[in-house]
């Protein structure tokens, strides 16, 4: 198949995921608060997402390495998240929810980080294209969360899980279209996934993304509630989320003069940077509508540059044989164990301290990143190859 087929198939995928992350990410919250659940109910719920990431993508990365095929594992694992979700219209109890949540997010969280490991084996020496494909995924996002905002003030928050269903439907489709990709050969290959993770720099890569992933706790699942407590509309909350994604696509659209010019390494630590910046005054100053959309032209570091950056260094440690277990370990420890340590924390925060203090805690995460970040990692060597896509 030529590479251009491939990369589009790829970039369709993205589109849909991130479309169903666009209705799913800064909504769930109001729908779950429309239903009665308290602040730390929502966030025990919405650390669901990342503890299955902890769980979820090492399973699937493991069996994918094993069959030596990630396609159809992709397939398997958007079809049931589908079928699942849709147990959220049999009730609304926390127990019940709780349990739906729990089966959907063990499927959801294996298909993205097999993706990650397809795009890059895909692309081979070219790593530097990620950011052009990857973009697509943040248009599906932004279109998304820009047009569901309108349509929850019109329709009303309850609405939203009928939106999602139809999104997931979609997304489900686009998986039984995606290419398979094998990854080249290496010399390192006999390697132990163990020893690779204990080296100095690769900890200090996982760490920081642990933190990174703390620091949003309070902005994944509070942001939305904190926006319209300080009296912004639904749409309001759509059109400043999809802003940050804007934001998010000029990077990863020039991720290769970027990662060209800076390096990874540097990246990372102004995404850290920019982190606790952000979130202390998203804490502190959220009824200046300047300093709200700046915090939001932000996201551009915080997530654009960080997620980039942290495919990339994951690809050139964990490339051959161990390039999905390398994908699903960055994501499990950064967005599955930070993410769930960030939720809890914030839920549990957010009714004792308030908004202000739980969104400080976010950005004393992001600085002790930066710390480990620069006393640790080093830029690592790239590694060139070329792959079959099939």
């Amino acid at each position: 198949m030529p590479n251009t087929v491939a990369g589009f198939r790829l970039a369709i995928f993205y589109f849909w995921y991130f479309a169903f992350l666009g209705a799913y990410a800064p909504f769930w919250p109001l729908y779950l608060e429309s239903v009665g659940l308290s602040a730390s109910q929502i966030g025990t719920l919405l650390a669901l997402v990342p503890v299955t990431r902890m769980l979820g993508p090492a399973f699937w990365g493991w069996l994918a390495d094993a069959r030596g095929a990630r396609a159809p594992i992709v397939r398997a694992t958007t079809v049931a998240t589908l079928v699942l979700f849709c147990g959220v219209f049999a009730g609304h109890s926390f127990a019940w929810l709780f349990a739906v949540m729990l089966a959907m997010n063990l499927f959801w969280s294996g298909s993205l980080p097999l993706v990650e490991a397809t795009t890059m084996a895909h692309l081979g020496a070219r790593a530097h294209g990620y950011g052009r494909i990857r973009a697509w995924g943040s248009v599906g996002f932004v279109l998304v969360v820009a047009a569901g905002g309108f349509l929850l003030d019109a329709a009303g928050v309850r609405s939203l899980p009928w939106l999602i269903v139809g999104l997931l439907l979609v997304h489900a489709g686009t998986a039984f279209v995606l290419p398979e990709a094998h990854s080249a050969a290496r010399h390192d290959d006999d390697t132990g996934v163990g020893a690779i993770v204990r080296r100095p720099e690769v900890l200090a890569l996982l760490c920081g993304c642990f933190l990174m992933s703390v620091a949003h706790g309070p902005y994944h699942t509070f942001y939305s509630i904190w926006l319209v407590g300080h009296g912004y509309s639904k749409a309001d909350v759509g059109l400043l989320w999809g802003l940050g994604v804007v934001c998010e696509i000029a990077v990863f659209t020039g991720w290769s003069r970027l990662v060209g010019r800076f390096g990874a390494r540097s990246l990372l630590l102004f995404a850290y940077a920019a982190a606790a910046l952000r979130f202390l005054l998203i804490g502190w100053v959220p009824d200046s509508v300047t300093i709200v959309i700046a915090m939001q032209v932000l996201h551009a570091a915080t997530f654009g540059c960080f997620h980039g950056a942290g495919v990339a260094l994951t690809h050139r440690y964990f490339g051959g044989r161990h390039q999905s277990k390398g994908q699903a370990l960055y994501s499990g420890v950064g967005f599955g164990a930070g993410g769930a340590a960030g939720g809890l924390a914030s839920g549990m925060l957010w009714e004792r301290v308030g908004g202000g203090w739980t969104f400080t805690a976010g950005a004393v995460a992001a600085v002790v990143a930066v710390l480990v970040t620069a006393r640790w990692l080093r830029e690592p060597v790239a590694v060139s190859g070329e792959t079959a896509v099939t």
